[in-house]
């Protein structure tokens, strides 16, 4: 079964292809170069979009704009090509990158998200003695730490939501049109009342 995996819910997007469990290519880049990224696994892995089996993609929380473009690309994809896709919590994926990690993604406005999916300051975090990881552990290493958190380095890869785990977590393939992002705020634009 050949699946191609993206997360681009965070600063850094990452993308996979992968084969029966074997990863064939996996980029990290920026949500905007997606399809490059995309195409360029295809090259790499001399495999065709037409012999894609399914798509996973990553649902947030993250960046509004960042999440979107991976579920438009996801469903654009998929009804494309005619396959079935999967979500999966941009959290969830971070979570598994290391064993008993505490997910923390950068959530702008002085806060983060962790697993809930709820957005908190982060110095309300219950980081203690926790290994967190993300853009949010990164930015807000010092409050984190000084609650007891343990933050890797940060060019440490657990960081990364990385888009071969993506895949290892998938469940419940279906129509790519019913993938949902998750927000966790509501959007900051609202219609103008009359």
């Amino acid at each position: 079964m050949l699946v191609l995996a993206f997360d681009t819910a965070t600063d850094v997007a990452t993308s996979a292809l992968v084969s029966d469990g074997e990863v064939l290519g996996e980029r990290t880049s920026l949500a905007s170069t997606l399809l490059e990224d995309v195409d360029a696994l295809f090259r790499q892995a001399s495999a065709r979009p037409r012999e894609l089996d399914a798509l996973v993609v990553g649902t947030g929380p993250g960046s509004f704009t960042g999440t979107r473009i991976g579920i438009a690309v996801a469903r654009g994809l998929g009804l494309a090509l005619g396959v079935e896709g999967a979500g999966v919590s941009t959290l969830d994926a971070l979570a598994a990158g290391d064993d008993g990690a505490l997910p923390v993604i950068d959530a702008r406005r002085g806060e983060v998200f962790v697993p809930g999916p709820v957005a908190r300051a982060p110095n309300a975090v219950d980081a203690g003695g926790r290994l967190c990881v993300g853009g949010g552990a990164i930015r807000y290493r010092e409050l984190l730490e000084a609650n007891g958190a343990i933050v890797p380095p940060d060019d440490d890869p657990r960081h990364v939501p990385r888009a071969a785990l993506h895949v290892v977590l998938a469940r419940d393939f279906g129509p790519v049109e019913a993938i949902e992002p998750v927000y966790v705020r509501d959007p900051d634009a609202k219609p103008l009342e009359s």
